[in-house]
């Protein structure tokens, strides 16, 4: 975890240190980067990484926690589409994902150190890391199945921490695929609309799913 003397230093040599990191990263991955080319790209002694950042671990997930909070800042907020059809709910969500892996293959950087994240999420500090992403989610993905539910879109059938567990475990794969295929902009459209197509087949309402108990409408906000 990041120490806090290293949110005591100023912007500038924190930004210093986060870029020589990313950049050694980006160059060479998570397993061979050296934090030793960091510590010297970054004019800092060995003894002050320490004093910052526990170890290359604590310091590749900062990095990619940085990156991404700066990317997410760039999209905006997440859309929660709020009334309409299933099309219409699923077609928001769709955009909004293609414009986030667009972004993504104009940032080659980020990129690089998102494979590694997912590559080395079995280390406990990155698999926090992740868990953290996801936690911060949560919300976001819970106001969506009760609008995805209104919408027709998600069936009511089940429990909603169960399909937000299908709905992350299929994103997960989804992304995973995506970073390591590195589809061309032509092809990308194409490839996240298969793919949410599958997404969208597996939460939406079966026509042989028991009726709610009492007819009772999806959970209110």
């Amino acid at each position: 975890m990041v120490r806090p003397r290293f949110s005591k230093l100023p912007p500038e040599q924190q930004q210093a240190i986060v870029r020589a990191a990313r950049e050694e990263f980006a160059a060479h991955g998570f397993h061979d980067a050296s934090l030793n080319r960091v510590i010297e790209a970054a004019g800092i002694s060995k003894g002050s990484m320490y004093y910052y950042f526990d170890d290359k671990v604590d310091l590749f997930a900062h990095v990619v926690r940085i990156d991404l909070e700066q990317l997410f800042d760039r999209l905006g907020p997440f859309p929660v589409p709020d009334g309409g059809s299933a099309d219409e709910f699923w077609s928001t969500l769709e955009g909004y994902y293609l414009r986030l892996m667009t972004a993504l293959t104009a940032t080659p950087d980020l990129a690089t150190l998102i494979r590694g994240l997912l590559a080395a999420s079995t280390t406990p500090v990155l698999a926090q890391a992740q868990a953290d992403l996801t936690q911060a989610l949560l919300p976001w993905l819970e106001l969506a199945v009760i609008r995805g539910q209104r919408a027709g879109a998600i069936r009511t059938d089940l429990p909603s921490a169960l399909l937000i567990a299908v709905v992350m475990g299929m994103g997960q794969a989804i992304d995973v695929w995506l970073m390591n295929q590195q589809p061309a902009d032509a092809d990308l459209a194409g490839s996240v609309g298969v793919l949410f197509e599958m997404i969208r087949g597996a939460v939406a309402p079966s026509k042989h799913a028991a009726v709610r108990k009492g007819g009772a409408p999806p959970p209110s906000e």
